[in-house]
């Protein structure tokens, strides 16, 4: 029996399956994809060979991954219609099969009522009728506004934890001095802060009831003419978030998880964040970790052998520590909106968020996806760098426990980026660099493993 509507799964390949918490890979594993909008189709066609040939070369063609296109998107609409711009079928698929990897989705900025899928423009309609075509481009693609398709699939699919790995490669050119000295990993919490998303506009009635109650009730002045937002953090939301970061600088031999917070100025929010951090690392990794206060008070300084150390910084500190101080930081936990500011700010001193992998992770299904956004102005024009997706997909043969054709692939990047054949956004910052195309770009990684 077919579980999907309009999706019919490979026929060959297997189930990713959980026993005991513990993830079961088979040979070849069915692994549902998202091309993605505007650069997506590009990028994902210059990624799957490199992936591909990784697996192949590194097991000697015993393994392979065996692709299952899903949807979201504009994607969805051409197939779905009916404004269903992230199907049930989409979500159900990633439920069954766990792993899965994607490109950008667009996602809207302003507070427009409309906005293209397929060059992102934002519109309103007139006199209540959706516009038939988008103003910009033409496109008949033109669906409600939404808030955002990625915070969607993060929060159907709770996937909790959003993972950042950031490192240079070799050869990228970056503003900073030394940008071999950060190498971090970022876990930021996907699903709270204001990744809640409960915020009043201004003027509505709505508004006015929340700021009258907080007033009258609380006795909190807040101006008359503002908008809301309220930004909800748990002892569930953190405690699970930091409880991954320590699992993962255990299992990868890290020295340090860092909290990161507001908590001097947001006491019982992100100053919560903070505490509840240090209770769960004391109450569940008692004997493998260490707090900043007990190296201190307690072995003078010194770390003991085998154990990990437990710190915070507050946020705006961290900042400038991650500029300054980059190689005493390993694995960062943030609340939401922290997080998603650290994790751009270092992708950039390493040479920006096309190089930069990342993860949507719940406890058992994980989410791999480009960084960036969908570059509508570039759609099929097989222009930008597909690196990120790259990483991701590598990120995620690392997660399958594939660690070999992990590396192969970063080995391979990092070999084509010091040959100086790169995609125009690094040629045009490196003195007699090789311009090429995005699937030329793909076609020089493949060519680069071995």
């Amino acid at each position: 029996m077919n579980l999907f509507n309009k999706l019919t799964p490979p026929e060959d390949g297997d189930k990713i399956t959980f026993k005991a918490g513990e993830i079961r890979v088979p040979d070849r594993p069915i692994i549902p994809f998202i091309r993605g909008d505007g650069i997506g189709p590009d990028i994902w066609r210059a990624a799957q060979p490199v992936l591909d040939n990784a697996v192949k070369m590194s097991y000697s063609g015993r393994k392979k991954i065996i692709w299952f296109e899903i949807h979201a998107g504009l994607s969805a609409l051409q197939l779905y219609g009916n404004e269903e711009v992230l199907p049930e079928d989409t979500l159900k698929a990633i439920r069954e099969y766990f792993v899965a990897l994607k490109g950008p989705l667009t996602t809207p900025v302003g507070g427009f009522d409309y906005v293209c899928l397929t060059c992102s423009a934002e519109q309103n309609g007139s006199n209540g009728r959706k516009p038939e075509t988008c103003k910009k481009c033409g496109s008949k693609w033109v669906t409600p506004r939404f808030r955002s398709l990625n915070v969607g699939l993060r929060q159907k699919l709770d996937l909790y934890a959003c993972v950042r790995p950031v490192r240079w490669f070799q050869g990228v050119p970056c503003p900073v001095k030394n940008p071999e000295k950060l190498d971090v990993v970022i876990f930021r919490e996907n699903t709270e802060d204001v990744y809640s998303g409960i915020e009043f506009q201004q003027g509505t009635p709505a508004a006015e009831k929340v700021i009258h109650f907080l007033s009258q009730e609380m006795d909190k002045s807040i101006r008359p003419d503002s908008g809301i937002g309220i930004k909800p953090i748990s002892v569930t939301g953190t405690k699970r978030l930091v409880r991954k970061a320590i699992q993962y600088a255990l299992m990868h031999q890290k020295q340090s998880v860092t909290l990161v917070h507001k908590g001097n100025i947001m006491k019982f929010t992100e100053g919560a964040f903070r505490d509840w951090g240090y209770d769960l690392a004391k109450d569940e990794f008692r004997d493998r970790i260490v707090t900043e206060k007990e190296l201190w008070d307690e072995y003078n300084g010194h770390m003991p052998t085998g154990k990990i150390l437990i710190k915070d910084r507050i946020a705006d500190q961290m900042f400038q520590q991650a500029l300054l101080r980059p190689d005493e930081y390993d694995v960062i936990a943030l609340p939401n909106l922290n997080g998603d500011y650290l994790s751009d700010a270092c992708a950039a001193q390493v040479g920006g968020l096309g190089l930069a992998p990342g993860a949507n992770m719940g406890d058992e299904i994980a989410l791999f996806e480009a960084t960036h956004g969908t570059a509508p102005k570039y759609t099929d024009q097989d222009k930008v760098n597909p690196s990120s997706v790259i990483i991701s997909g590598a990120l995620m043969l690392e997660y399958l426990g594939w660690n070999e054709a992990a590396y192969m692939v970063i080995r391979a990047i990092e070999k084509t980026i010091q040959e100086k054949k790169v995609t125009y956004d690094l040629e045009r910052q490196m003195n007699g660099a090789t311009l090429l195309k995005c699937s030329e770009f793909g076609k020089a990684i493949v060519n680069n493993m071995g």
